[in-house]
């Protein structure tokens, strides 16, 4: 019998006089897809630590991670199930350390260029609008609902 392994992930959602920053990702497929900087939990760390680290590699800013948006579970075409856990943080610095490979660029996008990125099937996944509709509908949870450690 296969074992059932869930992937933890972060995805940060993070605004700036009303953009939000979205990376571009080269996927192998006929065009660049988007998303919020994400990725994938490491053993031993913490949720908000990672959110952070991935906001630097994927992006190259540093962030403060504020608010927690939830946990969002995702099952890909492929039948991989992925326990996304969404954060909102500010902006304090764009870092000057390379982006992850597969990571083209980072750019700062309003709702309406995400949502038209969203309509051409240009995002990751279905979870990249949802975050951001959580986020602008003020489904936000204090730091603390999350217990670690």
């Amino acid at each position: 019998m296969k074992r059932w392994t869930p992937r933890v992930a972060v995805a940060s959602v993070i605004e700036r006089s009303g953009r939000y920053l979205m990376v571009e990702e080269d996927r192998g497929g006929p065009f660049t897809l988007f998303n919020q900087p994400a990725g994938h939990l490491e053993q031993g760390e913490r949720l908000t630590a990672a959110a952070v680290r991935e906001t630097c590699e994927e992006a190259a800013w540093q962030v403060a991670i504020t608010d927690y948006l939830g946990l969002y579970i995702h099952t890909t075409k492929e039948g991989l199930v992925f326990h996304s856990h969404g954060f909102v943080g500010l902006p304090l610095a764009r870092l000057d350390n390379p982006l992850d490979t597969g990571i083209l660029a980072a750019h700062w996008l309003t709702l309406d260029e995400i949502d038209d990125l969203n309509r051409a099937g240009r995002l990751r996944s279905p979870l990249v609008m949802r975050r951001l509709w959580d986020l602008r509908g003020g489904k936000v949870y204090p730091l603390d609902i999350i217990h670690e450690r």
